[in-house]
């Protein structure tokens, strides 16, 4: 059976004529199957005479677009169809086609049956008469893009409000102004009496470093208070998810502390794993844009991990590292020292 296969995008002109001499296929009917295969996609397509600035091939859904289902738009020029103003920029467009004679991607807005719609239309120049366009509706693409924004907003006015209240609230109680949890000189503290209560009653407790992991490129572009925001956001969820009993502390720039009574290396690392999902899903907004929330931990126990204050940070410690070195967004167990098994 002959290998008909279709030139690679790197293929030579005369490599493509011969795979289209191939085909035996008059222009027409290549052109014929293109237009098949584009249309049911949602896609419709015009042709039209700059000369005459008339219609000379449209896709029969244009017909129906325009309300001319009985004859088609074919024959008819933009005045016929639109709007001054839309006239206007179709023709800017058709313009910028023809003087940079390559493809051209433009946006434009159609008042249709009373109602404004939206298209991308995709425009390149045959010969030099002719334009072809590609048209795509986005008009509910829009619409979701702007209820979208629209509940971007309001979620962050009442995240303002809530951390304006919170500040009010928590002033002069020594928390950490920015994510309202506890500062390391209560750490440490915490730290010392969970060390004491465990081996006067042989108990475990878990301590887990957090690490903000570094914002994309678009996101820091955004400034201080993008950073300032995280640092909001995250605050809130470790309130929201820690237990009267358990200690939730800003102990550096970029880095929280969460001591877990009574709790093992296992359970602390599930329910660590489900603060990380949950706070990859949380929306912290700026100026309407979600700067979203990713996360690196280290989860440590004591006993387990280590027996020493110090030896259980080093553990932690190496434990969030070791999720950043990962690419982020994950928690990592400090593994057990063998002797300790």
């Amino acid at each position: 059976m002959e290998n008909s296969a279709a030139p690679h995008a790197g293929a030579s002109p005369q490599t493509s004529d011969a795979w289209y001499a191939s085909l035996k296929l008059q222009e027409h009917e290549l052109a014929g199957a293109v237009l098949s295969l584009v249309e049911p996609l949602g896609t419709l397509v015009t042709v039209k005479s700059l000369a005459t600035g008339r219609y000379i091939y449209a896709s029969a859904g244009l017909g129906l677009m325009f309300s001319q289902t009985e004859t088609g738009i074919v024959g008819l020029s933009d005045a016929e169809l639109m709007r001054g103003e839309e006239v206007q920029a179709m023709r800017r467009a058709e313009q910028a086609v023809m003087a940079q004679r390559s493809v051209v991607l433009s946006e434009h807005r159609v008042e249709l049956g009373g109602r404004r719609r939206e298209f991308s239309v995709t425009r390149i120049p045959l010969g030099t008469e002719h334009v072809m366009a590609m048209w795509v509706e986005r008009t509910e693409e829009r619409h979701r893009e702007t209820h979208l924004q629209r509940a971007l907003n309001q979620i962050e006015q009442q995240q303002k409000a809530l951390e304006q209240i919170r500040r009010e609230m928590q002033q002069g109680s020594g928390r950490d102004e920015t994510s309202g949890l506890y500062l390391r000189a209560q750490f440490d503290d915490q730290l010392l009496r969970e060390i004491d209560l465990s081996t006067r009653e042989h108990r475990e407790f878990a301590l887990v470093l957090i690490a903000l992991d570094p914002a994309p490129t678009a996101i820091q572009s955004l400034g201080e208070e993008a950073h300032q925001r995280m640092l909001e956001g995250l605050g809130r969820m470790l309130r929201a998810n820690t237990r009267a009993m358990d200690a939730a502390c800003r102990i550096g720039e970029h880095l929280f502390a969460v001591l877990l009574s009574g709790v093992g290396l296992a359970t602390a690392h599930a329910r660590m794993e489900q603060l990380r999902r949950q706070c990859t899903a949380q929306i912290v907004v700026l100026n309407g844009q979600d700067l979203g929330l990713s996360l690196s931990m280290g989860v440590a126990s004591f006993p387990h991990t280590a027996s020493k204050q110090d030896e259980l940070l080093k553990a932690s410690e190496t434990a969030v590292q070791e999720a950043q070195r990962r690419g982020g967004n994950q928690v990592v167990l400090a593994p057990i020292p063998f002797g300790m098994l």
